[in-house]
């Protein structure tokens, strides 16, 4: 990479030349890998038809798709601790970090609205949560306690977020239904849901996976990152395969073990699903870590670094298109034209069918990453 580059901070839009440090590759293309993965699941032609592996599990258990954003919530917590380091190396003070944190997050937030209420912007139903949401929400209640609390009291807190969470969702009755009553209707989190936004959810008047209560341990995802964040600075080689394979094996197993009273969950963020996807996730770095900065098997990455250095921009542009894309042609939407036409008789497979259609969003996004790349432009929130 060369050494001039551009970042564009939509935060101030301006646009000034940096010399970028030294980073580390794996994260990037881990990042980027979450990013695609995010693109092709959320953008199936046809919802009837769709592999599992690219769609949620209808409630308890898991799916591929079902790792995809809590590793973006654990990158994020990763990034963050190295880019504090260098923001501190710098000069710059607590206090300064958590108002850029601030400003990063109401910035992500304001995008996440923008998303659910366009293209029809209906105040009165739109949905107000949402992935871009939480993770502005995760990312600024992590920050602060990153910069204002000592490596043990955030373990303690991580701890308390897990079984907090545990004692709620269990101990506490819901009108109606009882104590640790893990459905639809009868969780403790969507009672709050629709109490706080009945006309505003992700499944009308019942529930939503990016709700208020399952905020709580998506905080504590979040921290899994930042302690792995610590804990690789100044590691490298076999010693950092080593630790991640470790972290993974015991993340998996705590996870599994505790499924067995607190289910695996997605769209309850249970804690034991935030134990099993943290240990996928040192898994999966690992591999990203071995491949690319160890052994030098960058060729086959190099698109994903393309993603992963634009992720935000990257994920808001393709939900644009996404959202764009059910707007009206007469009486069908834009979608229903382009799937009928060009994608439902590809293939015998209707399921292969509404693949590819998912797959061209990933290559379109593909193209707009390769040409920032290029172009060196980096947008930064």
């Amino acid at each position: 990479m060369p050494n001039e580059v551009q970042q564009v901070d939509i935060g101030t839009t301006m646009v000034a030349p940096i010399v970028p440090k030294s980073r580390l590759m794996s994260l990037d293309v881990f990042r980027g890998m979450t990013i695609a993965a995010m693109m092709l699941v959320n953008n199936a032609g046809d919802w009837d038809h769709v592999y599992w592996p690219l769609d949620h599990a209808e409630w308890h258990g898991w799916t591929p798709t079902d790792l995809i954003f809590p590793f973006f919530l654990f990158i994020v917590g990763v990034s963050m601790v190295l880019s504090f380091d260098a923001r501190r190396a710098k000069g710059a003070s607590r206090g300064e970090l958590l108002m850029h944190s601030l400003k990063r997050a109401a910035i992500i937030f304001a995008m996440g609205l923008f998303l659910n209420a366009y293209p029809h912007f209906n105040v009165l139903t739109m949905r107000y949560t949402g992935v871009l949401q939480r993770i502005a929400v995760v990312y600024l209640i992590s920050s602060a306690i990153v910069l204002y609390c000592g490596p043990k009291l955030r373990w303690a807190i991580t701890t308390t977020l897990l079984l907090g969470y545990w004692a709620l969702m269990m101990l506490v009755p819901v009108p109606g239904c009882g104590a640790g009553v893990l459905t639809v209707d009868c969780s403790l989190a969507g009672y709050v849901d629709r109490a706080v936004m009945y006309n505003h959810l992700w499944i009308a008047h019942r529930h939503d996976p990016e709700g208020f209560l399952s905020t709580i341990p998506a905080i504590a995802t979040c921290l899994f990152g930042v302690f792995l964040g610590q804990w690789i600075r100044g590691k490298s080689g076999e010693r950092m395969i080593r630790g991640l394979l470790i972290a993974a094996v015991f993340g998996l197993g705590l996870g599994k073990v505790w499924n067995m009273w607190f289910p695996i969950n997605k769209n309850l963020w249970t804690s034991s699903y935030v134990l099993f996807t943290a240990g996928f996730a040192c898994a999966v770095l690992a591999f990203c870590y071995f491949t690319v900065d160890m052994r030098g098997w960058k060729a086959w990455a190099q698109p994903f670094v393309w993603y992963g250095v634009n992720p935000l921009a990257l994920y808001f542009f393709a939900g644009w298109l996404a959202h764009t894309s059910i707007l009206h042609v007469g009486d069908r939407t834009f979608k229903d034209i382009v799937y009928t036409e060009a994608y439902a008789h590809l293939t015998g497979s209707p399921y292969f069918n509404s693949m590819l259609y998912g797959l061209s969003y990933v290559l379109l996004c593909l193209l707009v990453a390769w040409l920032l790349y290029r172009k060196r432009i980096f947008i930064k929130v």
